[in-house]
């Protein structure tokens, strides 16, 4: 890692647009929050199985646990965005080096991102489910979840292997 080239790259346009949209969309779940707060039951959804039913039930300030989490996620894998010559990588080259930081910083951009708009959707469904609009998260919750996350590993990481 000592002898990695430190490359000054800048933000592509789909990283700013990306950043833009998610975060602005998880400003609108914080808004959503604060304008329902009032007519809010004071028990909302704690937990979900992986079914997506409800499996705790807890007090309603318990719903600003998700978008701290999701924050805090999003700054720290931001931050770790910047940083792409101490990220890992099984092929990395002086040839390759800059392709192989663009991918890593465009992997954890798409990453936090779409941590911060399933984030910000997992709000929205607490707020439905706790005023009683919706029953659960929905039995195929979990199964987008995973496939969107992994899948976007799995395509980032097949990517960086190919550029040698």
């Amino acid at each position: 890692m000592k002898n990695r080239p430190v490359l000054k790259i800048k933000q592509t346009p789909i990283e700013k647009i990306l950043n833009i949209i998610a975060f602005v969309i998880f400003l609108g779940s914080i808004l959503y929050i604060l304008f329902e707060w009032s007519s809010m039951p004071n028990e909302v959804p704690g937990h979900y199985n992986a079914i997506g039913e409800v499996d705790r039930w807890g007090r309603k300030g318990e719903l600003w646990i998700v978008p701290f989490v999701g924050l805090v996620l999003w700054v720290g894998l931001s931050i770790l965005e910047k940083f792409p010559h101490i990220h890992n990588y099984s092929n990395l080259t002086e040839d390759n080096a800059e392709q192989q930081y663009k991918n890593s910083r465009l992997m954890l951009n798409f990453l936090k991102n779409e941590i911060l708009l399933i984030f910000s959707y997992i709000n929205w469904k607490d707020i439905q489910v706790a005023k009683g609009q919706a029953e659960s998260l929905g039995i195929c919750f979990l199964p987008i979840f995973l496939i969107i996350i992994f899948g976007t590993l799995i395509f980032f990481v097949l990517r960086s292997l190919r550029l040698k």
